[in-house]
C-alpha cells in the first residue's frame, strides 16, 4: 500500500493505492498536510488525471480502481460512473435507473460511502428539489465541482466572482 498527498484547487487530496489499484481518493481539510512526491506509477497517473480534470481537459477517468464495499455498494458506484460529465441526476432518478425505486435511502447511503472522490462522481447526484445534499467533502466543494463541470461544458449558469 502506498499513498500520496496532492494539492488540488479544493484542498489536499489523499490518494491511496494497493496492489496497483486506486482504493481511495479523499479531500482533507488539515492545513498541516503538505503535498508529497511518489514513485508509484498509478499514484502519479491519478495525480495527472486529477490535474487534467481540474484544468478542464479530462471528463472521464481511466484508472485501475478497486474500492472495497458490498456488492450493493459496488452496483451503486458503477451507476454513478454512468452519469455524464456536466450533468446531474437526483437520488430518485438514480434509484429508478437501478430499478430499485424504494431503495432511495440505501442508494444515498452507498453514495455517501464512496471513497473515490471525483473519480466516482457522487457529486453529480442532487436532491429531488434540486438542492445540493449530502457530500462528504462539504457542500461548498460539491457546488464548486458542479459549477466547474458546467463551465467546462458551457452549460447552465455559474456563480460569478467579483
Amino acid at each position: 500500500m502506498a499513498e500520496v498527498y496532492y494539492l488540488s484547487p479544493l484542498g489536499i487530496t489523499h490518494i491511496v493505492e494497493e496492489d496497483g489499484f486506486i482504493i481511495k481518493v479523499s479531500i482533507r481539510d488539515e492545513e498541516t498536510l503538505t503535498p508529497t512526491i511518489t514513485e508509484v506509477a498509478v499514484l502519479n497517473l491519478a495525480i495527472k488525471q486529477l490535474e487534467e480534470y481540474f484544468a478542464g481537459s479530462r471528463k472521464e477517468f481511466d484508472l485501475p480502481l478497486n474500492q472495497p464495499g458490498s456488492d450493493f455498494q459496488k452496483t451503486v458506484w458503477q451507476e454513478l460512473l454512468k452519469i455524464p460529465y456536466g450533468t446531474t441526476i437526483t437520488y430518485g432518478q438514480q434509484s429508478q435507473k437501478m430499478q430499485n425505486p424504494l431503495g432511495i435511502r440505501a442508494i444515498a447511503a452507498a453514495n455517501g460511502r464512496n471513497n473515490l472522490w471525483i473519480i466516482v462522481p457522487c457529486h453529480r447526484v442532487i436532491g429531488s428539489n434540486g438542492n445540493l445534499t449530502g457530500y462528504a467533502g462539504g457542500l461548498w466543494r460539491k457546488k464548486w465541482l458542479l459549477e466547474h463541470e458546467a463551465k467546462v461544458c458551457g452549460v447552465g449558469q455559474t456563480t460569478l466572482a467579483f
